[in-house]
């Protein structure tokens, strides 16, 4: 989504969530068949649903709950960087708009600089046969006084761009400049971690990278581990 007037969110001067301010930079639509791009946005939320399924609820205009659909035509593997791609753009956006420096904790959360939780992402596949490779990516962001209608479309903008740049190169997080701009967010890489695994498990490393297809890779007493999913905790920086 780039800055040239072609770009359908490139004007930060419109009202916060004004509907009819929005509607020429949103279409808001549903069904298995809307464009890609199609942005749904929530003055508040009642259930909702976050990673491995657990829910939340967002009160009236306390903060930006926003979902888009993507039909990215990439290797299956690079998709699993959709979630980071989102995370960069949030970041630039909140630190653009607001001044706050956030960081990102892998995989899907904004933190604030003590560590507190700004946002939650989520990215999942839409099971469709006519469009088997489209993705509604959900996040959920925490807001008290910035006009969230400027965050939001700086936000939109900033995830065409990065979105445009890694398609192009068929989701390269390398060659797309994806992967050092979530390396500069991060607050992951380089920490002490905790990691719950989706079977339970847990292990505890220095996580040291993040590699081609997204994953964490963390280096434990015994061996290194690429982790594709995982709730993580920050122990200490390394």
């Amino acid at each position: 989504m780039p800055d040239a007037p072609s770009s359908r969110w490139s004007n930060l001067e419109r009202p916060a969530l004004d509907g009819a301010a929005l509607e020429a930079a949103l279409t808001v639509a549903a069904g298995e068949d809307a464009p890609e791009g199609t942005v749904l946005v929530a003055e508040h939320q009642v259930s909702g649903r976050g990673r491995l399924d657990r829910s939340w609820n967002s009160p009236p205009r306390a903060g930006l709950t926003v979902s888009f659909l993507l039909r990215p035509d990439v290797p299956a593997a690079r998709k699993g960087w959709l979630p980071l791609l989102t995370g960069v753009a949030l970041s630039e956006s909140v630190s653009e708009v607001t001044g706050v420096l956030p960081s990102l904790k892998w995989p899907n959360d904004l933190l604030a600089r003590d560590g507190l939780k700004l946002a939650g992402i989520l990215a999942e596949a839409v099971a469709s046969p006519s469009h088997p490779t489209a993705v509604v990516v959900g996040v959920g962001l925490n807001v008290s006084t910035v006009d969230r209608g400027p965050l939001l479309l700086a936000f939109l903008r900033a995830v065409e761009r990065r979105y445009r740049r890694w398609s192009e190169v068929l989701g390269d997080p390398v060659s797309s400049g994806l992967a050092d701009s979530y390396l500069g967010w991060s607050s992951t890489v380089g920490s002490q971690v905790a990691a719950t695994l989706p079977d339970g498990s847990t292990l505890e490393g220095v996580a040291q990278a993040v590699d081609w297809d997204g994953r964490l890779v963390v280096a434990t007493p015994q061996e290194t581990v690429e982790l594709a999913a995982g709730d993580v905790r920050h122990l200490r920086r390394g």
